[in-house]
């Protein structure tokens, strides 16, 4: 790795129990501060992606909810389904687990994204974000206000953000059951 900072890919998602920390961000700022000190800190990721492709994931999001987003759920979901579990995903820790549709795969974080670009690119999603209220249709929950991105987001973060673990921080490390 280019940075000097040693990265170590964790076990796959597929695990039945994976070691995550438990977090809850209360503003972007603060799962700024987060992935910046995670950065800079020797970690390990116990889920299916590198700590780069989680950063890089978590700034395309933010961006769509700016710029749009190229797909849709089914509209089974979105008109039945997504209603009831609104206030859910905005307000309670999101689990782990979920498919990509097929149709949104081609937007997943390729394996060579490089932790510093992805960095640079979290940053300016953030940014952009601060300055540039999203309007965007999420493709499952439909209209969102700003507020309501923002606490989307956080929780999105959260979930992704709990798979990096620093490897000398015992103290931030949960056990907790996942999905295969």
């Amino acid at each position: 790795m280019s940075s000097g900072k040693k990265v170590l890919q964790g076990i796959g998602m597929a695990t039945k129990i994976s070691r995550r920390r438990s977090l809850t961000y209360a503003s972007l700022d603060e799962f700024l501060e987060d992935a910046r000190r995670l950065v800079a800190a020797e970690v390990t990721t116990v889920g299916g992606w590198s700590f780069a492709q989680i950063l890089d994931h978590l700034a395309f999001t933010i961006n769509a909810s700016i710029d749009g987003f190229s797909f849709r759920g089914a509209w089974l979901i979105r008109v039945f389904v997504a209603p009831l579990l609104k206030n859910r995903m905005l307000n309670s820790p999101m689990k782990p687990g979920f498919r990509v549709p097929r149709r949104a795969a081609a937007h997943l974080p390729p394996p060579d994204t490089t932790l510093e670009k992805a960095r640079e690119k979290l940053e300016h999603a953030i940014r952009r974000l601060a300055q540039t209220s999203p309007a965007a249709a999420h493709p499952y929950l439909g209209s969102l206000t700003a507020e309501e991105w923002v606490r989307l987001h956080l929780r999105h973060a959260e979930l992704h953000m709990s798979f990096v673990v620093p490897v000398h921080d015992t103290q931030s490390v949960t056990n907790k059951q996942t999905r295969p």
